[in-house]
């Protein structure tokens, strides 16, 4: 069983948003320079590890997945950092040589498509001239 920061409840809770805004604003204390600067390293470390994944071995997949549930987690990303978890504990498993490839590539997959969707809802704000910072300007 995966000790989740987020209940299958509320993982699977379509209201909840892809990013939790309180929590991204209690993490950055309510600094936009702050969270601006939180996302975009986000996003950079988030593709740069998503790389790394790819066909990786599942020691490393397992390390790369850990980092980026912290990454997730400390925007409110919290489909992304289950689906991260996911796969950190099947790349593990009990025996790292014989983690079964389609149990492993469907981790990645789930992953890979909440990452993607995290990026994506970032990109946005990011690119959205109501959110840049007036000393941006």
């Amino acid at each position: 069983m995966i000790a989740s920061y987020v209940s299958d409840a509320d993982y699977r809770d379509d209201t909840l948003s892809v990013i939790d805004e309180q929590h991204l604003w209690r993490m950055t204390l309510g600094d936009r320079r702050l969270e601006r600067e939180v996302l975009q390293i986000f996003v950079r470390q988030t593709a740069i590890l998503l790389e790394r994944i790819a066909g990786a071995e599942p020691a490393l997949a397992a390390a790369a997945a850990h980092t980026l549930k912290g990454s997730a987690c400390g925007i409110g990303a919290w489909r992304m950092a289950h689906a991260a978890e996911r796969l950190e504990v099947v790349a593990r498993g009990p025996d790292p040589d014989g983690v079964p490839a389609v149990e492993l590539s469907d981790a990645v997959q789930e992953l890979t498509a909440a990452a993607l969707e995290v990026s994506a809802v970032v990109g946005t704000r990011l690119r959205n001239p109501a959110y840049v910072v007036a000393s941006e300007l």
